[in-house]
């Protein structure tokens, strides 16, 4: 078994700054662990800096990832399934080389689930991938990305029986959670934001049945009434809350459900930066309106929001992590330490993954990200560029150690 070092660097450890130092780790099966964290210096320099790798809790990695241009809902639909867990390969492997470790895909059935496998099992190299089955009604905001002409279709639940079965049946394909949308959205077509997904009864059995199961369920929900219902059927996240107010915002904090606010995606719609149907943007600027006033009381609140981009390599890369937390310095009104936790400890937490994800710590998985500087201390330095090697499982696998840190 090797055991790889860093020396003469920056500890930040999921939480704080340590000091400059030393981390050891093992790079051998079945998966690396950091073996030792020895600060020797708390108020030393060095020239890098060692963080844990960032976790992504909301992307999705089936979509286009070559340089030909394709259509956004249309590429699905002529892509054979053998060819798109290769495009996925490809959008997870662009999130790893700018120190993305783990993502969490929220749109999933067997394409993602079976590319999950494969990187768990080391066929293939590159971020660790929790897959959530998509639990969805006809004509939901996940059935409207297929044209209403199209037969084959993904699978869709109506009524509690018919939603608990679609949930054991992504169970037993190897799901590591649910989603499941509550209310409408913006790139779905014909879709509105304001439509309600789901009845009570139906809702109450896909929270129970993954429950059950022992999965996580990430619930999909822009408007203020889809966040209240997600809620009080006991979710564990909500992605998006675009309409968050003050009262919804004291009882997530309550219940302690995480937040991924997916800034970028939302703002590049509204502005045009990102292509998009008119109405598909005309909806985006209603729901950006006054989402950053609501966001950074709710922040202030104590809201645990945590970094996920809704990356689909479309209208978000699968390398704008680093933008998406600079953007939720700006607007939740974080520094940089607090954004960093939001992409690190705090985003396992919200996993389920905190006892071995997102911590510079002795024991915890050998995932880490190596950058120049300081960034903790300044938004503006968190930036892509400014890594210069990513360790996963205790491989480098992007970029390559300082010599000046390992001998």
């Amino acid at each position: 078994m090797i055991h790889p070092h860093l020396s003469r660097v920056h500890v930040w450890d999921g939480a704080s700054h340590l000091g400059v130092g030393t981390v050891r780790w093992s790079d051998g099966a079945p998966a690396g662990r950091i073996d030792a964290v020895d600060v020797t210096d708390p108020e030393g320099t060095a020239e890098y800096s060692v963080l844990p790798g960032l976790i992504d809790t909301h992307v999705h990695l089936i979509g286009n990832a070559s340089d030909t241009p394709a259509d956004f809902l249309a590429w699905p639909l002529i892509t054979r399934p053998e060819e798109q867990v290769l495009h996925g390969l490809a959008h997870a492997r662009r999130a790893l080389s700018v120190g993305v470790t783990t993502v969490r895909d929220l749109a999933a059935d067997d394409v993602q689930f079976s590319l999950a496998r494969a990187l768990e099992s080391g066929i293939v190299e590159g971020p660790r991938v929790l897959a959530h089955g998509l639990v969805n009604m006809t004509g939901g905001h996940g059935d409207l990305f297929i044209p209403p002409a199209v037969v084959e279709r993904k699978p869709v639940a109506d009524g509690p029986d018919a939603c608990r079965a679609l949930v054991r049946r992504w169970a037993r394909s190897g799901a590591d959670g649910i989603k499941v949308p509550v209310s409408g959205g913006v790139l779905s077509v014909g879709d509105k934001a304001s439509w309600r997904n789901y009845t009570d009864a139906e809702l109450a059995a896909v929270v129970d049945e993954a429950h059950a199961l022992g999965l996580r369920v990430a619930a999909h929900a822009h408007t203020e009434d889809g966040i209240r219902r997600a809620l009080a059927h006991g979710v564990d996240s909500i992605e998006h809350a675009t309409k968050l107010t003050a009262s919804l915002a004291d009882d997530i904090v309550v219940a302690g459900t995480t937040v991924a606010p997916t800034l970028l995606i939302n703002d590049r719609i509204a502005d045009g930066t990102a292509p998009a149907a008119p109405a598909q943007r005309e909806i985006a600027r209603e729901l950006v309106a006054g989402r950053d006033v609501a966001f950074r009381s709710a922040a202030a609140a104590g809201v645990e929001f945590v970094l996920g981009t809704d990356a689909n390599g479309f209208h978000v890369d699968f390398s704008d992590q680093w933008d998406e937390m600079r953007a939720m310095a700006r607007v939740l009104g974080w520094d940089a330490e607090r954004v960093l936790q939001a992409a690190t400890s705090r985003a396992a937490r919200a996993i389920g993954r905190d006892a071995d994800l997102g911590r510079v710590a002795e024991g915890f998985a050998a995932d880490l990200v190596v950058v120049r500087g300081r960034p903790w201390e300044d938004p503006d330095a968190l930036r892509a560029d400014a890594v210069v090697a990513v360790v996963r499982r205790g491989r480098v696998v992007a970029g390559s150690l300082p010599a000046s840190s390992t001998s």
